[in-house]
């Protein structure tokens, strides 16, 4: 699951209390932002392993700060307890926590048997990176049948939201189609925050004109 993870996000971003955008983007893939950060100084861990699974060949066999239920319970807590208090907001601080809470659940479809409760066996997964047919369109509605509720609910102008549906479809098509790495590099976790971060810059650009265009018609 990568673009996936966005849907809980454009979904909390249709409540009245939600925060801005960007930060629920940010929730939406805040585990993995930390497994790309924990990658880097060797606290977590991953090879690549051809066959692992049909779509994937990231053997994710050491993450249980990031995908376990207990870490991303945490990091829930943790993300929205900042959210809290940067606004005050608790409805909006809840519904962060929960889109980061989110992860787990979604990842839990897709992954072979590598998530944990706890940090410790048994490692749970559903397996849907085996199946293509299946995981390609439960993940291209997830995530544009979102985007589109989001697009009803808000004053965001057209073109902006193209762009940050071009640009997730974009990655999303260069994750499945594109070229495979070979070993873990420095450049693995550099190319998961650059697609981390146009999408949520684009999702901010997407916010942005929806807000510039009710102040322009005051």
């Amino acid at each position: 699951m990568f673009i996936g993870h966005f849907a809980p996000a454009l979904i909390a971003a249709t409540h009245k209390d939600a925060p801005r955008l960007p930060v629920l983007m940010i929730a939406g893939q805040l585990v993995d932002w930390a497994f790309f950060a924990l990658l880097l100084i060797g606290v977590e861990k991953m090879r690549i392993t051809p066959g692992i699974s049909v779509m994937n060949p990231m053997d994710l066999y050491h993450m249980p700060y990031t995908h376990s239920l207990l870490g991303g319970a945490i990091f829930a807590a943790g993300f929205g307890t900042l959210v809290w208090l940067a606004t005050r907001n608790r409805a909006g601080a809840i519904l962060t926590a929960l889109v980061v809470l989110s992860h787990w659940f979604l990842d839990l479809l897709v992954h072979v048997p590598d998530l944990t409760i706890a940090g410790q066996p048994p490692k749970l997964g559903r397996g849907l990176w085996n199946y293509p047919a299946i995981e390609m369109p439960l993940e291209l509605l997830l995530t544009f049948g979102a985007l589109w509720i989001y697009a009803r609910k808000s004053s965001a102008k057209v073109v902006p939201l193209w762009a940050f549906a071009g640009i997730m479809a974009v990655f999303q098509a260069i994750n499945w189609f594109g070229p495979k790495e070979t070993e873990v590099t420095t450049g693995t976790s550099m190319l998961a925050f650059a697609a981390f971060g146009l999408i949520t810059l684009a999702a901010w650009w997407a916010e942005q004109s929806g807000l510039a265009g009710s102040k322009a018609a005051r």
